[in-house]
């Protein structure tokens, strides 16, 4: 078996993207104080890119985890730019933008709803909002570019402002005896970034910001270790 190496994504490499590779070499030892080190150093992995020194387990293969998904950027070094490119040929960027709004758009009208039944804006629901998006793009879109995690971020973050849109909307609807419908045509959206900032909380920031983190996480095509080595022997 290869390891390849997608040198023109790889530069500096994580502890993560260290390991993917030290976990399959024989030239691996543990240490009580510093986890899994190279035998030949004694010392945690510090290459970039390519390790001289690697050989492969051979028994390694018969221990692939089928279960823990791999880091994008994981799968990306552990690929030639052969398999990238069929990974790619199989994206579709509109549907998964389009699957991403229609969840966005359905966390957005949840997040609205829940707010309004229980008089409290629960910021939790940004991150089940973030996680549904980022999934809703995975599945439908399979990407493993970068655009892909943007998108998710964005589309996540804009469906939690939303979600604060439609909070607003079914107050005034409720408090001036509206239908929803007739609020949103009669509302003075000139007014909407005062009403938001006034509504607007620190905590708001940072569960948009993990919604956003999550938008990009999830929306990425994940693998295992077991399903990226069945991938190279295709």
């Amino acid at each position: 078996m290869s390891i390849y190496f997608n040198n023109n994504e790889l530069t500096n490499m994580t502890r993560e993207e260290h390991l993917a590779f030290c976990k399959k070499c024989t030239n691996r030892e543990m240490d009580l104080k510093q986890g899994l080190v190279c035998a030949l150093t004694k010392e945690k992995a510090n290459f970039i890119n390519d390790c001289r020194d690697f050989v492969l387990d051979p028994t390694y293969e018969e221990r692939f985890d089928d279960t823990e998904e791999l880091n994008n950027q994981v799968v990306k070094s552990l690929i030639s730019d052969k398999v990238l490119e069929k990974l790619r040929v199989e994206q579709n960027f509109p549907i998964g933008l389009m699957s991403g709004i229609f969840v966005g758009i359905i966390g957005a009208l949840l997040w609205g709803a829940i707010t309004l039944a229980t008089g409290y804006q629960i910021g939790y629901v940004a991150l089940a909002i973030g996680a549904g998006v980022g999934l809703s793009i995975r599945y439908a879109g399979k990407g493993v570019d970068q655009i892909f995690g943007i998108t998710g971020a964005i589309v996540a973050v804009l469906s939690c402002f939303l979600g604060n849109f439609f909070s607003i909307i079914g107050t005034i609807a409720n408090l001036e005896n509206l239908e929803y419908i007739e609020t949103l045509l009669l509302f003075d959206y000139s007014l909407l970034i005062p009403m938001m900032q006034e509504t607007f909380s620190a905590m708001d920031v940072l569960f948009y910001g993990i919604a956003g983190y999550e938008g990009y996480k999830f929306a990425f095509r994940s693998f295992t270790e077991k399903e990226l080595e069945d991938l190279k022997k295709k």
